[in-house]
């Protein structure tokens, strides 16, 4: 199914903005659902926005990370370390959020952290966009919350923009315990903004846009600050590969297993 099929089913005409892409995602991607609602509350639920100002929240999700590291590995993981893979663990799939329906429906919600929970145990997101950009000719412009901008230029724009006010209270919330510096950490959501949409695009059948799309979005440091680097793609579909901008430290783990697209390895 191709973009433009996706805009025009009949079955996605009363559907709010974005959600099309994200139950699309679900689909093919069941260990990771994102729902059209409100914040969730409860056991296993913690809101973006409790992440960005209670400490005592990001603590919870960090402790999470290091009984999950305790699973994974058989052995404690830094503290700093542990903290850096939860954040990654957030920015992943929080981040196609914003870049499926980018790249399926040539929507950009607007997903201010009020507007996001998430659930580690289940894999599952909220999401409840205040707003969402789009081109002229999208049949939702005329909806209540549409943002319409002149060309895909202004599109990929608004995405940068959404993303950057989105992460930047969480970067802030997070930089004491990960301790790295404000260019490492928006190297980090920078490489799960490529990684994520890369992979999910993938299983869609939807790689070769994708990257086109990507490396549109992030062409360098002045058209897509804060974030760092570049897609930096290599190859061709089936064997594409590329070297992140920032280190995930998965080798303080497990220093003979490096990622595939390890700095420290390229």
């Amino acid at each position: 199914m191709t973009a433009h099929q996706v805009e025009q089913s009949p079955s996605s005409a009363g559907a709010p903005p974005c959600q099309d892409s994200w139950l699309r995602l679900g689909r093919a991607f069941p260990d990771l659902r994102i729902h059209h609602a409100a914040p969730r509350t409860g056991p296993d639920w913690t809101g973006a926005a409790a992440l960005a100002g209670d400490r005592a929240a990001l603590d919870a999700m960090i402790a999470f990370d290091e009984r999950l590291g305790l699973d994974l590995y058989g052995t404690p993981t830094r503290p700093d370390v542990t903290a850096g893979f939860s954040l990654h663990r957030y920015a992943w799939p929080v981040a196609l959020a914003f870049t499926l329906p980018w790249l399926l429906e040539r929507r950009v919600p607007v997903l201010p952290v009020d507007r996001v929970s998430i659930n580690r145990t289940t894999g599952e997101l909220t999401a409840d966009p205040a707003g969402f950009h789009c081109l002229p000719g999208d049949p939702a412009a005329g909806r209540p919350g549409a943002l319409v901008v002149p060309d895909r230029p202004a599109l990929d724009a608004a995405l940068r923009t959404a993303l950057a006010e989105h992460f930047a209270p969480l970067l802030d919330s997070f930089r004491p315990a990960v301790r790295r510096g404000p260019r490492t950490l928006w190297a980090l959501v920078t490489d799960d903004v490529v990684d994520g949409l890369w992979y999910a695009a993938g299983l869609l059948g939807e790689e070769p846009p994708a990257v086109a799309a990507l490396e549109a979005l992030l062409t360098g440091d002045a058209a897509a600050a804060p974030f760092v680097g570049t897609p930096g793609f290599r190859g061709t579909a089936g064997a594409r590969t590329r070297t992140r901008v920032s280190c995930c430290l998965y080798y303080t783990v497990r220093p003979a297993e490096l990622c595939v697209s390890c700095p420290r390895a390229c």
